[in-house]
């Protein structure tokens, strides 16, 4: 059987059709590249339990990823994060059936290493011996040391103000990194520009149409996880929205193969920061794009993303499953953020935990109904985030005894 049953790919604005076997970016007309499969001859011979002998990572669904030959497949042994069920934190917030998909746990600290892997194994696959991206933080270090491992350079361009480890991340794996005293959108001019005069393969954020596949697979785990039956609601802090395009995809892609009920799609939330909130904007004006967002700012460093290339792709996922967009607090972010790690022992992300802020909101608002099977998306290690982080601690000389005040309680 085929490795792979990639078909080709295609613009979801004007229709043209591309050929995988060439270093494709955008289509002509602009917009980002979607992976089609042979999904007709793929039912015929794939089923569920096929999976039950394989690999405990995301290559397991390798039939519908988009890499032909698996020598071609760079892997970390990314995939297959944990599903965890939040007791404590879904009874405080009296969403019973609250789970958290986790991430963090992931290679290189984030689901960033998902799309990594799959961009970075068609990169190869296609011949791509140098490419560039900007980043926030975790894609660039998750890219960059994918691209090590096989064999690509790389150039990254961050934000000065990215988490200090993902700088390291870089660094360690023999990247060209540079800092821009700006925001992603001002590292993405500076990328578009080396793209255009040293030639590198341009990598930036749906400026390649592989990042998506990798990502996609969250959904078949979810799927998977729950054994084919899906949640009612997925919530997926949402910047360049990447994860959120791909878990829908995955989703009806599952349905077109029969593996999923094709009447039952989880309600997609794009969940932002009030600091930067341009698809909650887009999608509360009913708007099919949106517009920039100035002054653009979030502790949840991942999501603070002004002008999301796919942002029409973000919005149709969420109308199609009845879904919405919601922005929550920078406090409410910090707060979610300590309950949840105190609560469950559990050291989120602030871009988790701004979903799970946006959870309780929207249980808050009787959207999210109580027997309701809600999955939360934590897209990376608190560790990652250090500075989030702020208190003092006591320090004793070896002689102090210690003194604790016992009136601690949840």
């Amino acid at each position: 059987m085929k490795y792979s049953f990639v078909s080709h790919l295609y613009c979801p604005k004007c229709g043209k059709n591309y050929d995988t076997e060439d270093q494709n970016q955008l289509c002509k007309c602009g917009s980002p590249l979607l992976v089609a499969y042979y999904m007709e001859e793929l039912k015929k011979v794939l089923r569920p339990e096929h999976l039950n002998e394989r690999r405990p990572d995301l290559w397991r669904y390798h039939e519908l990823l988009p890499v032909k030959r698996e020598e071609n497949v760079v892997s970390l042994g990314e995939g297959m994060s944990p599903i965890i069920k939040m007791d404590v934190v879904g009874k405080d917030m009296n969403i019973p059936n609250l789970y958290m998909k986790d991430e963090g746990l992931v290679p290189t600290g984030s689901f960033k290493a998902r799309g990594a892997a799959v961009g970075v194994s068609k990169a190869k696959e296609v011949g791509v011996t140098e490419l560039a991206m900007p980043t926030n933080g975790n894609a660039g270090a998750a890219w960059s040391l994918y691209c090590a491992r096989a064999g690509i350079s790389s150039t990254i361009v961050m934000p000065v103000d990215a988490p200090e480890v993902t700088k390291k991340e870089c660094l360690a794996a023999g990247a060209n990194l540079f800092l821009v005293d700006g925001l992603i959108g001002d590292a993405g001019k500076i990328v578009a520009n080396a793209v255009k005069e040293y030639g590198m393969f341009d990598a930036s954020t749906l400026k390649e149409p592989y990042r998506i596949e990798g990502k996609k697979t969250m959904g078949l785990e979810i799927a998977e996880q729950f054994h084919w039956e899906v949640p009612d609601v997925i919530l997926y802090p949402t910047g360049g929205g990447v994860g959120l395009i791909g878990i829908y995809k995955a989703l009806r892609e599952l349905q077109e193969l029969g593996w999923i009920d094709e009447m039952k799609m989880p309600r997609l939330v794009a969940v932002q920061s009030e600091g930067c909130a341009p698809i909650v904007k887009a999608w509360e004006e009913g708007q099919s794009y949106a517009e920039p967002w100035q002054d653009a700012s979030t502790i949840a460093f991942g999501i603070n993303v002004a002008k999301a290339l796919g942002d029409f792709l973000i919005l149709d996922a969420i109308r199609q499953t009845e879904g919405c967009a919601i922005s929550v607090s920078e406090d409410s972010i910090m707060s979610e953020l300590r309950t949840v790690s105190s609560f469950e022992g559990a050291f989120v992300c602030p871009e988790g935990a701004a979903a799970f802020a946006a959870a309780r909101a929207l249980r808050e608002q009787n959207w999210i109904k109580e027997n309701e099977k809600v999955v939360i998306l934590n897209t990376g290690a608190g560790i990652k985030y250090p500075n989030t982080i702020q208190g003092d601690s006591n320090v004793l000389h070896p002689e102090e005894a210690l003194v604790m005040d016992k009136d601690v309680s949840r």
